[in-house]
Parts: C-alpha cells; structure tokens; sequence
C-alpha cells in the first residue's frame, strides 16, 4: 500500500527521485541468522556514495528479524553519522536491482547533492497512568509476551483497560504497549491473543521494562511535526515517509486520512508506503511514521 495525495491499497506504487541524488541499492541476506556475514556490502556502497549524515539517508525494507538487522546495518551507518529510515513487509520477500529475495532486508543510499537531509519519528502516544511493568515469559522468535511482573500479560492488560478477550485487538489502537529506550518510547502492538500470553509486532525480551500508552491528540501531534519540518526546512524538495498500518486504519476510521494527507503534501512532494513496522535509525517501531525531508 502506498500513498501521496490518496492511498492506493492495491497495485504497485513507484516512488523515484529523479534528479538531485547521488544513490546505490543493494541487499543483506540470511537476516533471521546471520545479517553481518554481508555488512561488507554497505560498507562499499557506503563509500561509493561517500556522503555524510549531513545529507545522506539509509532507506530500507525488511523481510524479518527487524531488531537484529537494524543493529547490523547501525554498525556501519553510526560511523558516518548517516541515519535510517524504512519499514517491513508482510510478505517476507523483498527485490533489490530485479532479483527477489527471501530473509533478507533491501536498502538505498541516497545522497542530497543540492542540500541537508533529515529524519524524523512521529508518536502520537503518551503514557498512561503510572504503569510500569517487567517482561517475562517470552518466546524472542515468535514476538510473545508472556507475562507482566509475574502475571499473565492477557489478564494484566485485561484488568487495566476492563476489556474482553475480543476487545484487545482493536484496543491496541488506543492503548499499546511502549518500550523505554532512554528518553524515547518504542511503541509495541499487539497481534493476537495466544492462550494467557500476547503476541506483538515486534520483539519483547525478558527483563524489558514496559509502560502503557494512550492515544493522544494524534491531529494536534501531526500538526506540530510538519510545523517543525517547516522550521527546520524553510525549502524542501521531497518528503519520503513509512506510515504504519495501525495508524492508518486509525486515521482511516476517523476520516482524518485524507486530511492529513493534504497536510503532509503542503509541505510539497510527499509520498510513501504503509508498513507493518517502522524502523528509525537502530529501532524497530510499530504504530509510528518516520519520514526523511530532502531539503
């Protein structure tokens, strides 16, 4: 599903930057077992791009195994200050220069040749109450959260928000769960009910720490987050974005889409994909949308 005026759920969707950039695509393979054995590949596009976090981006799309990806590809990235953008696909396929590939991520270096670039991560959650809570009982390679300082996660979350068992899929929309990572939050959806445990969207390790999240004043927050692109950027040439699928449901359900759609093309060429996970710099999100500004 991609998106620049309107979204368009089914077909092919054709983002291209026609002039301006200096660019290099290529892929890492064996990402559910060992993405660093090809860490050498971008390494060399790296310095055949020879851009700087100044004015070059890493975009890119997952087909799995986010969280240990985004740390592989951070390795080589940090060095440069260059930051990163990009999401997952639900297929576990992705396609660099014409070949498919399988448990794999795809990436592009894209180098400003007339200006700066910058990234940005937009949460649309805060806390909720005072709830603060220790993962256990996890299974890492199935995304499962099993239990919420010592009590199992389903009834915590239940006993919290007074839901029923059918309730806390849709409830995820309003209340996910967020992960604290130093000053920032990561937010955390849950997929399905399995048993007393929970199945998430992205990868909760024991001994975690976890708060609860609500939903805020999302079109207020998405208001703020253009006006500073428009601080930071008196000039821009394109916006290049990853919007979560929860969010776009979300947005969807209380026919603002459309209406932030328009927002965002204020701001001048804007587009890009829906995803099922949002990555931003060496974390993988879920219900966010991070985007980089050409200027």
């Amino acid at each position: 599903m991609s998106y620049q005026t309107q979204v368009v759920e089914h077909g092919v969707g054709v983002i291209a930057f026609s002039d301006g950039v200096t660019a290099v695509s290529n892929v890492l393979q064996q990402v559910s077992t060992m993405p660093v054995k090809y860490i050498r590949r971008l390494e060399q596009d790296l310095q055949t791009v020879n851009g700087s976090g100044r004015d070059t981006v890493c975009i890119d799309f997952c087909a799995g195994n986010d969280a240990c990806v985004l740390t592989t590809v951070n390795t080589s990235l940090r060095q440069r200050g260059i930051p990163l953008v990009g999401g997952t696909g639900d297929q576990g396929k992705v396609s660099a220069n014409g070949i498919i590939y399988e448990d794999a991520v795809a990436y592009g270096l894209v180098r400003n040749q007339n200006g700066r670039v910058k990234t940005y991560k937009e949460n649309i959650y805060h806390q909720l109450g005072q709830y603060r809570f220790i993962a256990s009982d996890t299974d890492r390679s199935n995304y499962i959260l099993g239990s919420l300082n010592g009590k199992p996660a389903k009834q915590v979350y239940k006993d919290i928000l007074h839901v029923s068992d059918e309730e806390i899929l849709t409830r995820t929309f309003q209340n996910p769960f967020g992960k604290v990572n130093g000053d920032d939050t990561c937010i955390i959806s849950i997929k399905e009910v399995q048993g007393n445990a929970l199945a998430c969207f992205r990868q909760v390790n024991d001994s975690d720490v976890l708060i609860l999240l609500e939903l805020g004043d999302y079109q207020a927050i998405t208001r703020e987050t253009i006006q500073q692109i428009c601080r930071d950027f008196p000039r821009r040439s394109a916006i290049f974005s990853i919007n979560c699928l929860f969010r776009y449901k979300l947005f969807s359900e209380h026919n603002y889409m459309q209406a932030y759609l328009r927002d965002m093309a204020a701001l001048g060429n804007h587009a890009g994909f829906v995803g099922y996970g949002e990555h931003y710099n060496n974390r993988f999100v879920n219900q966010s949308m991070t985007c980089v500004v050409f200027e």
